[in-house]
């Protein structure tokens, strides 16, 4: 059995992780509105509030299910979200797998937050959720991304054509996966 996962907050280092909530939305609103951010996401760039609202929604409402757990990131330090990162998606009963995914304001890109972070969100998967996979779906083209998951022991499993559609067309999506130790 799982723990509630609306409920689960992470430290990871320097960086607290709480679940999404929506007390978030402004500074989901700024993270999202950012074209580079959102550049090989599956949603356009934000222009309003009530769109960054759906965000949360959407999050706790995975969370509230056990579907699936969305953290905000802040410096232990700040209480501002500067990117989110946890799993998209959980399959607990047929596969044991969980689909990470991330997110970061540009500014704090190349600075090794995600580095930092991913260790301890992996962990969280393999011996909190226990899971035995996990899997990280990456728009090609996002070259950064595909770069982070291999130094995290991703490997590329493959390349599924037109595999997701948004922003008026289709795309093409690599498959990362991470087995437990």
């Amino acid at each position: 059995m799982i723990p509630p996962l609306e409920r689960q907050a992470l430290t990871a280092g320097p960086y607290r992780l709480t679940p999404l909530a929506q007390g978030d939305a402004r500074d989901l609103l700024a993270l999202f509105s950012d074209p580079a951010v959102a550049e090989f996401m599956d949603i356009n760039p934000l222009v309003n509030f009530s769109e960054a609202r759906e965000i949360v929604d959407w999050a706790r409402d995975m969370a509230a299910g056990n579907r699936g757990l969305r953290w905000a990131i802040r410096r232990a330090d700040d209480p501002r979200l500067i990117g989110t990162v946890g799993f998209n998606s959980l399959e607990l009963e047929r596969g044991r797998r969980g689909e990470v995914a991330y997110d970061l304001e540009r500014a704090h890109w190349g600075r090794g937050v995600m580095s930092e972070i991913l260790p301890y969100v992996m962990a969280f998967g393999f011996e909190t959720l226990g899971l035995h996979r996990l899997e990280a779906m990456v728009t090609v083209g996002n070259i950064r991304s595909c770069k982070l998951l291999e130094r995290q022991g991703f490997t590329l499993e493959g390349r599924l054509r037109d595999h997701a559609y948004w922003k008026g067309r289709f795309w093409d999506q690599l498959i990362y996966g991470r087995l437990a130790d």
